[in-house]
């Protein structure tokens, strides 16, 4: 294997024996000279036909929690009818720094799809029951049996041929609505393909079937979202444009709680679609 390009400390791009590029991690593969040969018993694991902003995207999660979520994806590619994404490791991992980045905050969130989403998906629901008990031992941390609910709806968005970026229905063309309004309000454009915008659309899967089901996250964070709203002003407007969108078009109500999950995850593709 050679690297040729750092992404981190652990994390370089490299060239296989085959000459296709793959993103390799490993204890210290970002320091000494670039380009080199390094031997694969340095090498922790591999990633093929990561985009630039899956690449990306490795720089800003743990590596310890990057290779948490891999070993729940080997486990669970094992037990799922079906083939995961490329990208599904990294949008677990995403989905599970966000989890312990919430309980740091103090974010305690129920959710109020868990029997919904238990059967609707058994097989992954069963999974992310698991992966919970394993989040707990792992991090030493206390996070709620809801969290489940939110890692088996990850685990269905990366299905490979049902990419939670595409949507499907009244919900892709909301998904499709909704980005073109973050595009519109901050002047960016967001690369459809790619890391980034397929954990956006996840989070707003997540939503989209609170709405159907006439539920909402509840929790005690409405301080926070205050906080936020006069932390990032032209966010909340834009937040604002898309409840009142989606009032409009499914008659619902957005909650000051949904609205602050809003803000976090339209903050974190500006953040990243604007650099």
């Amino acid at each position: 294997m050679r690297i040729i390009k750092k992404i981190n400390n652990n994390v370089a791009l490299c060239v296989d024996h085959s000459g296709r590029e793959v993103v390799a991690m490993g204890k210290g593969l970002g320091f000494g000279q670039i380009p080199r040969e390094v031997p694969l018993r340095e090498i922790e694991r591999t990633f093929y036909d990561l985009d630039a902003a899956g690449q990306g995207a490795l720089r800003d999660i743990p590596d310890n929690v990057l290779l948490f979520a891999a070993r729940i994806i080997d486990a669970a590619a094992s037990e799922l009818p079906y083939e995961l994404s490329t990208n599904a490791v990294l949008l677990l991992a995403d989905h599970i720094a966000f989890i312990l980045e919430r309980n740091k905050k103090r974010m305690n969130v129920r959710m109020p799809l868990a029997y919904d989403v238990q059967q609707t998906y058994p097989v992954e629901y069963e999974l992310a029951r698991r992966a919970v008990r394993q989040i707990r031992q792992e991090f030493t941390v206390g996070i709620a049996d809801d969290e489940a609910a939110g890692i088996a709806l990850n685990l269905a968005g990366s299905r490979e041929e049902t990419q939670a970026q595409e949507g499907g229905g009244d919900d892709g063309d909301m998904l499709e609505a909704i980005t073109r309004m973050v595009e519109e309000h901050f002047g960016i454009r967001v690369e459809r393909e790619g890391f980034n915008y397929a954990r956006f659309a996840t989070h707003l899967q997540y939503l989209f079937q609170r709405v159907h089901q006439n539920k909402s996250i509840d929790s005690e964070n409405i301080r926070m979202y205050k906080d936020l709203r006069s932390e990032f002003p032209d966010i909340s407007d834009c937040v604002e444009k898309i409840a009142a969108h989606m009032d409009q078009e499914w008659t619902c109500t957005i909650s000051e709680e949904e609205k602050l999950y809003l803000i976090l995850h339209v903050n974190r593709i500006c953040a990243k679609e604007g650099q």
